[in-house]
């Protein structure tokens, strides 16, 4: 079992981040720069599959986990950036039992699952076929995305699914599925994040939520809070930060003419 696979399981902190610009270069700075994980954005962003095999590759050859938030749990979708060499994927609206035995039966050959058998960069191309049979039955990561009330309800369920390795809450989308959008100080979702907590803490599973700017101190926060498999910002937050953050205090040298 890999380092990053026993750490999920024995709830140990990882970090890692959100890829949305589909060039390796960005791919192979972030990986260098300590993240443990990083998953390539395809729900959120204009990656194709075509670089989404590229960002992949970059980030397994600097030695860091490549996964994949999906764009739907999509058996389809899921072969194919398997196949393309990710170690694993982030599943979104995940909301019932059905919804996490499909991610985990798309994910898996069988007898465990329902996933066809191919020859791509994964396999190495035939040259490894045995060895990676032996390594995604041992090493796959599964995480499923909590951000809907609906998963919420069912969650104790949910993450009783064998192959699930744990869980992230998307913050946004569960206040928005709660009719109070981006208000995460209202009691709605603190309640619902309460009992996410309560479930999260007995399941056996590691959990996870997203830390979208990118600050260290909310970063501590969340730590502490219990939060084991974090996404810490994103490629295009970082950049938008660091850019603004670079004129901080200097207003008045007539920069600007």
């Amino acid at each position: 079992m890999t380092k990053m696979k026993t750490k999920v399981r024995k709830k140990q902190v990882v970090i890692g981040s959100w890829i949305s610009l589909a060039h390796p270069a960005i791919a192979e700075i972030m990986a260098k720069a300590g993240f443990d994980w990083l998953a390539v954005d395809m729900e959120h962003s204009v990656i194709t599959i075509r670089e989404a095999e590229e960002l992949i590759r970059t980030i397994d050859l600097c030695g860091v986990v490549p996964l994949v938030r999906l764009s739907a749990n999509d058996p389809v979708q899921i072969k194919r950036v398997m196949d393309a060499g990710a170690h694993g994927v982030i599943v979104p609206m995940v909301n019932s039992v059905v919804d996490a035995e499909q991610a985990v039966a798309s994910v898996y050959y069988p007898p465990k699952g329902k996933r066809s058998f191919g020859l791509a960069r994964a396999q190495g191309y035939g040259n490894k076929f045995q060895h990676y049979l032996d390594r995604v039955s041992k090493e796959t990561i599964i995480i499923v995305q909590v951000e809907h009330i609906d998963a919420v309800n069912n969650l104790e369920a949910i993450l009783a699914v064998e192959g699930v390795d744990g869980f992230m809450v998307g913050p946004y989308d569960l206040s928005g599925s709660l009719g109070v959008p981006g208000q995460f100080d209202h009691p709605l979702v603190k309640e619902a994040m309460g009992r996410i907590g309560t479930i999260g803490a007995t399941s056996g599973k590691a959990p996870g939520i997203h830390v979208i700017e990118p600050r260290p101190d909310e970063l501590k926060t969340r730590i502490e809070q219990g939060f084991r498999f974090i996404a810490y910002s994103v490629d295009t937050r970082m950049l938008d930060c660091a850019c603004r953050g670079a004129f901080d205090g200097i207003e008045g040298l007539g920069l600007n003419g």
